[in-house]
């Protein structure tokens, strides 16, 4: 009984960590739209941007956590983008299409929102211990 628990809760990972491919190809689509060009290597950079968030552990579990879920929450980063698109700020809709596409990639990889508990503990995960 264990090995089927087990296998159903490994399942339902994948499921979650496959789901999050779309809204990251989704979003690498609506950034080649955008009417902002940079050179292929200031992308990656971009893209990398929301773990600086993760400085926040520095002061604590708590205040780290809330950090970097405020930059790896899916629906900030859709909220972002759709002022931008209302705006008419590409530069916005830029910002929320970076959000959304880190986040969704770091889904896709296993990576969640945090909690309390510490860095390694998410909502898709128990850490490791």
């Amino acid at each position: 009984m264990y090995d089927l628990r087990c296998m159903k809760s490994n399942i339902m990972k994948y499921l979650l960590q496959a789901e999050a491919i779309a809204p990251f190809i989704i979003s690498v689509v609506l950034l080649n739209m955008l009417p902002v060009h940079f050179a292929w290597w200031v992308w990656i950079l971009l893209f990398l941007v929301p773990d600086i968030s993760m400085i926040g552990y520095v002061v604590s579990n708590k205040v780290g956590a809330f950090v970097y879920n405020l930059f790896h929450h899916q629906l900030g980063a859709v909220i972002v983008w759709a002022i931008g698109v209302l705006l008419h700020q590409p530069q916005m809709e830029l910002v929320g299409l970076i959000l959304l596409g880190h986040s969704s990639l770091d889904r896709a990889m296993g990576f969640g929102l945090k909690t309390v508990e510490g860095f390694k503990y998410t909502h898709l995960s128990e850490g490791k211990k």
